[in-house]
């Protein structure tokens, strides 16, 4: 009984705190643009998980860890996005998990740990009520609860008396008690805002209480505890296996895939990259779209061959000239990789950028960086666990890199700058997918709208007409700025470039046109 006397205020406290959080969070969010209060709330929610762990206030690494879960949440004050969102929430789970003391050693094994974390997060609060319910019932709970709300009985019963009597004495309490309309407190109980409460609820319990699932917990350690000098028993290997996956299977396996890789090079330096003709039929964009992405699945089968052929203390991975030819091998499998950046490339000269070709080379760089750590990982004698940490240290940098690049306005400049009407070469350009990627794309549709008007006056109706569209959008765009919950350093950046335009005049006498009116 006493046990649970004292493990109850901490209950009652975290779920007081996660009220408190989701009334900020209804202030912050609820039918509210999303911007700077989302890293506001993240900071927020951090300083609670840590000021309701008591051991975590006297930890050493509070402020290291403080530190670095800030850094973290830069991106949501660039921008609010997907990826800056998820790399918060990895962020969050990363440094509540370490306050508790529930994170292990090891990059991959932190992933794999808040990957469960975030997936068991959203149904923490319910596990935990029915786990109190279960504990309260076991221990006669009930008495000691009646006993709680009944102490509130008299003082809440008096205290109505006597602002009831405060009420009739004196008219400024009467006033105040008048605003108190008790139907319009009714009105604000809305299904939708129910559940976003209760949504943020669970959400926020998870971070206040971090815990792992139980199967997880409950996993022991494995330790050997084989006696020195007895012999254990395996499955034989069959003559078949050895055959088929043996020390001569592995190394003609690499001198054939070498010879083939050889020829895919050999024809990308000589067309990509030596300008020799296509045969008939065949152009320069065929030739990069087709093979792009089929390259990349090959680099990824490659990898995969390589880490099964040269597994750790394997008979292959201590062969000098096995080590040679995948030496040889990975490093074809760069180049192809940089064949398929250049393939993606060209392909982009002639069709313009989008989001996908964009995520396309992130993609192949990554591929590469991964070739290049498999050929580190055998040099250096590592571990497939240190393999897997290094590549997702190198995916996190990368993601987290990202969240600071404005690809809309990259997008937005490289198509306008790169487009037929601006150029006399290539395509058109897409006036109507560039509208769509938002607020960032416009200082680049300006410069296009100003060339146009200057260069076409043939065409200056329409392209007014395009400019009163954005004009439509940027009067949206500028009122919902005006609500500091919506503020970024993006786009505060923004509305200072929106600030700066000069008008211009159209030929022909035409009234002055300025871009976004």
């Amino acid at each position: 009984m006493t046990s649970l006397l004292t493990a109850a205020p901490s209950y009652c406290a975290r779920f007081g705190v996660a009220v408190l959080l989701a009334a900020l969070a209804d202030f912050f969010f609820y039918g509210q643009p999303v911007g700077i209060t989302l890293f506001l709330f993240g900071i927020t929610l951090a300083t609670a998980a840590a000021a309701i762990q008591p051991s975590a206030l006297s930890a050493r690494g509070l402020w290291l860890g403080l530190a670095a879960l800030l850094v973290a949440l830069l991106p949501l004050i660039e921008n609010v996005s997907a990826l800056s969102v998820a790399i918060g929430l990895a962020a969050m789970a990363v440094f509540t998990l370490s306050l508790v003391g529930r994170l292990r050693r090891g990059l991959a094994r932190i992933a794999g740990l808040v990957a469960l974390f975030l997936l068991a997060a959203p149904f923490r609060l319910v596990h935990d009520f029915f786990r109190w319910r279960k504990a309260a019932r076991r221990l006669g709970r009930r008495r000691i609860r009646f006993a709680a709300i009944a102490v509130w009985v008299m003082p809440l019963t008096l205290g109505a008396v006597f602002l009831t009597l405060f009420g009739a004495a004196n008219p400024v309490i009467e006033y105040w008690l008048s605003l108190i309309d008790l139907l319009a407190w009714l009105k604000l109980i809305q299904l939708p805002r129910l559940a976003f409460w209760l949504f943020v609820l669970a959400g926020v319990w998870a971070f206040l209480r971090p815990r792992l699932p139980r199967s997880l917990r409950s996993i022991p350690r494995v330790v050997s505890s084989m006696p020195v000098g007895q012999v254990t028993t395996t499955k034989p290997a069959t003559a078949i296996e050895d055959i088929i996956f043996g020390k001569a299977a592995i190394l003609r396996a690499l001198v054939v895939f070498n010879i083939l890789f050889a020829m895919q090079t050999a024809l990308d330096v000589t067309y990509l990259w030596g300008g020799i003709a296509l045969p008939d039929g065949l152009t320069y964009a065929a030739y990069a779209h087709r093979g792009a992405y089929p390259l990349i699945v090959t680099a990824l089968l490659a990898a995969g061959f390589v880490l099964a052929a040269l597994r750790p203390g394997s008979t292959t991975s201590g062969d000098p000239l096995i080590r040679r030819l995948v030496y040889i091998w990975v490093a074809q499998n760069i180049m192809l990789v940089v064949s398929s950046i250049l393939r993606l490339d060209l392909y982009i000269g002639i069709y313009a950028l989008t989001y996908w070709r964009i995520a396309a080379f992130v993609w192949m760089g990554l591929v590469a960086a991964g070739l290049a750590l498999i050929i580190a990982r055998i040099a250096l004698e590592k571990s497939n666990e240190w393999l897997l940490s290094a590549n997702l240290l190198t995916l996190s940098m990368t993601l987290y890199a990202c969240c600071f690049i404005n690809f809309a306005a990259l997008i937005a400049n490289y198509n306008v700058e790169h487009s037929f009407e601006m150029t006399g070469q290539g395509t058109e350009l897409d006036f109507w997918y560039l509208r769509s990627l938002g607020p960032d794309a416009w200082p680049a549709l300006d410069r296009f709208l100003e060339h146009q008007g200057k260069t076409n006056a043939a065409s200056v109706s329409s392209y007014r007409e395009l400019a009163r569209l954005l004009g439509q959008d940027e009067a949206h765009y500028r009122a919902r700025q005006e609500n500091w919950r919506a503020w970024s350093f993006r786009d505060w950046r923004l509305l200072r470039t929106l600030d700066t335009r000069i008008p211009f005049v159209v030929p022909q006498g035409s009234e002055p046109f300025v871009p976004g009116r």
